[in-house]
């Protein structure tokens, strides 16, 4: 996982954030209450002496009114035809994980790819997951489990889930090692941003 995330081309979540912040002229104590953070660990982020975890990211997303891929920087145009080689993916690491966008946030159709990489005990957190399209997902290596309308899924490498998004779900990695995993989210409705319902309103993990 360490050398995993080193080779990974971390995005600079403090400068991000607090550009994003002063952007749009809200202090630190409004973002505070709109997030249901602290004062303090929102400092501590901005400043960089603590890195948040992805359900943090997806909730700042969420109180700034922006996509998670806002903190990758300016969002280029919505294109046709999205073309990236493994070194270009965007990357941003969180407390626990690494998320990889690949290419639906520049991409003008409604589906939205991305992979996660996640630490052993990681999780989406104890509520439950609803939102609107289809979601596949695809075993890469590890162990993940998908809990779908009351049953659970355990999932191996190479093996893959498809499932009514509406329905309650949630996920976690319960094995010994680092688990990494493809999620296609599709169908879903105009404006929607499925994949931030994935973390922002779930508990912080440990």
């Amino acid at each position: 996982m360490e050398s995993f995330m080193r080779e990974a081309a971390s995005v600079d979540v403090a400068a991000s954030l607090r550009e994003l912040r002063e952007s749009r002229g809200i202090s630190m104590r409004a973002l505070a209450a709109r997030s249901g953070l602290s004062a303090n660990a929102l400092s501590m982020i901005e400043r960089g002496k603590t890195s948040p975890s992805v359900s943090t990211l997806y909730k700042l997303a969420d109180a700034l009114g922006v996509s998670i891929t806002a903190f990758f920087g300016e969002e280029s145009a919505k294109k046709q035809i999205i073309f990236l080689k493994a070194d270009e993916r965007s990357r941003m690491t969180f407390t626990r994980g690494v998320f990889e966008g690949m290419g639906g946030e520049n991409f003008g159709g409604h589906i939205k790819p991305f992979m996660l990489t996640l630490e052993s005990g990681a999780s989406s957190g104890t509520r439950n997951i609803v939102h609107s399209g289809h979601e596949f997902v695809f075993c890469l290596r590890g162990k993940l489990e998908y809990f779908v309308d009351k049953q659970f899924y355990n999932l191996d490498p190479g093996d893959s889930l498809l499932f009514e998004s509406r329905l309650k779900h949630r996920w976690k990695n319960p094995g010994a090692t680092v688990a990494t995993a493809l999620i296609i989210i599709s169908c879903f409705g105009e404006g929607d941003e499925p994949h931030a319902m994935h973390w922002k309103n779930n508990e912080e993990e440990s």
